[in-house]
């Protein structure tokens, strides 16, 4: 078995008094695809935060690679080969998915060179296979303004992979989404995953039975199970935490 790609270790976050991960471990090998569900306040968002160095954790260890990234700062996590894309898309609307693709293959361009300077060949290559995987080709020139919100999803996802990491960590990539543009969106991530380790944190059940390979469900910031999407949704422990989510949400 190859050495995983993330180790986590005896994870504590604690925000004045509050416990947003608990003793958490967790690990994954390269070229796994791994979907992370749970319940609100489950502590998701957190173990992403500490991933890419935007929380410092109370206790515990990050392992990326066989690195501890303890005390590295995030943009030294990202040059590591860790890539996030966040619930928002963040692309640039005044420029085109093709423009916005070419900031992100090349960290040394500003907006102006990228405007006004044609990429060599080898460049322009990699820019259409991109449009192509995430179904932007024909919109490639077109301002990103005008992109549907399923296809700006998708094209911020593309502008994670220009960025060649090891590692995508993708948060919630399909809400508000259409059922066809939540399809297209799985699509591109089992694509992705042929040559990528990921991550992705979502609430819609019906798109993690999509791409789900292995599930790993958090409640009250540690692990509470792992396994197929149909053992994960069979566990006694699962219907109850969710059920008790329901619950609690009727009586708000």
């Amino acid at each position: 078995m190859s050495e995983a790609i993330l180790e986590i270790e005896n994870l504590t976050v604690d925000f004045d008094g509050f416990r947003a991960l608990n003793q958490l471990t967790f690990s994954m090998e390269p070229g796994e695809l791994r979907v992370i569900i749970g319940p609100n306040g489950a502590g998701k968002t957190t173990f992403l935060d500490v991933i890419t160095g935007k929380t410092q954790p109370t206790t515990g260890q990050v392992h990326f690679k066989g690195r501890n990234t303890r005390r590295l700062a995030e943009h030294q996590i990202a040059r590591l080969g860790i890539g996030r894309k966040f619930q928002t898309p963040r692309v640039y609307l005044n420029l085109t998915p093709r423009e916005n693709l070419e900031l992100s293959c090349n960290t040394n361009k500003n907006v102006l060179s990228t405007l006004f300077s044609r990429p060599p060949g080898s460049d322009r290559q990699r820019l259409n296979h991109l449009l192509e995987i995430t179904g932007l080709f024909l919109k490639g020139d077109i301002q990103a303004a005008l992109l549907s919100h399923g296809e700006k999803q998708r094209l911020e996802i593309g502008m994670l992979v220009a960025q060649s990491p090891d590692l995508l960590l993708v948060d919630e990539p399909v809400a508000g989404l259409t059922d066809e543009e939540t399809e297209q969106t799985g699509n591109l991530l089992l694509s992705l995953a042929e040559s990528h380790s990921i991550i992705v944190i979502e609430h819609d059940m019906e798109f993690v039975r999509q791409i789900a390979r292995k599930v790993t469900v958090l409640h009250q910031g540690s692990v509470l199970c792992e396994g197929s999407i149909e053992a994960v949704q069979n566990d006694p422990r699962v219907i109850e935490v969710y059920l008790g989510e329901s619950e609690a949400d009727d009586h708000e």
